[in-house]
């Protein structure tokens, strides 16, 4: 039986789209700490919630399921069986043998973060609810954010410092700036830069134009050139109409050949 609380934590951990592992021991032979069915959920913080027997090897367990989720090549495996002997593999005076399955989720999941909330990136997030994507969505503006309908693997951040919210991205996440223009896309590129943030793609929606003064204020900001440079703009592929249904579908597919490119696809 799962331990009190270890459905809601797991519940809550999805929701949010926090990355974590669930470890289940489904067989336990001989003396061992715990009995098959515990089972605890490991986030890269460590222990989360329940126990597969705490001691050396719930200490193993945690190791490895947040090794699970350091891989962040896009290649990891998702679930993971293992079987260690407690003696020879873990270094108790027991002599029993476990079997520990490893779940990872949100993991794998594609993260798209996108800074503004506007027709455009409202059309662009409606268009990732369709796939396998986990999405963040960051404006100023609730009444903007409001008008995007609630789901799963959406998360909606209201705040009036769009540039703090940089620290805290993941490294593998795909990240668009489609905000109200120019003045609210710079500040955010400039906090990336500034921090030495290195993302799978960055764009930022505008033509070739504002990407050039774009560059040009990030350098006279004290930006490297090299550094100022590293965006797209325009972004998505050439096709369609300046219709905002239309540029989503244009983004989203360039956002798609970019992940597999970058997963190593061919």
């Amino acid at each position: 039986m799962a331990p009190h609380g270890f459905v809601e934590r797991l519940a809550e951990l999805a929701r949010v789209g926090e990355p974590f592992v669930s470890v289940t021991m489904v067989e336990a032979v001989g003396s061992t700490p715990q009995d098959t069915g515990s089972k605890m959920l490991v986030t890269t913080e460590g222990l989360s919630s329940g126990t597969v027997g705490g001691g050396k090897v719930e200490h193993k367990a945690i190791q490895h399921a947040q090794a699970m989720l350091a891989d962040t090549s896009g290649q990891a495996p998702v679930h993971q069986l293992v079987e260690w002997n407690l003696q020879r593999d873990v270094g108790m005076t027991c002599g029993g043998v476990v079997k520990l399955f490893f779940e990872t989720y949100n993991h794998s999941d594609w993260q798209v973060v996108i800074f503004g909330a506007g027709h455009v990136a409202s059309a662009v997030t409606s268009c990732l609810g369709q796939i396998n994507c986990h999405t963040r969505c960051i404006d100023s503006r609730s009444e903007w954010l409001d008008k995007i309908a609630d789901r799963d693997r959406l998360t909606k951040i209201r705040t009036d410092d769009l540039p703090a919210q940089v620290a805290a991205l993941p490294s593998d996440a795909f990240v668009l700036c489609i905000t109200m223009g120019h003045g609210t896309d710079r500040p955010v590129l400039a906090e990336i830069f500034r921090q030495g943030r290195t993302f799978p793609y960055l764009g930022v929606i505008g033509s070739r134009a504002k990407r050039g003064v774009l560059v040009r204020e990030l350098v006279a900001d004290g930006i490297p050139r090299e550094q100022a440079e590293a965006f797209h703009c325009p972004i998505g592929l050439p096709l369609g109409t300046n219709e905002p249904g239309e540029i989503a579908i244009s983004v989203v597919a360039e956002l798609i050949q970019e992940r597999d490119r970058w997963r190593g696809k061919k």
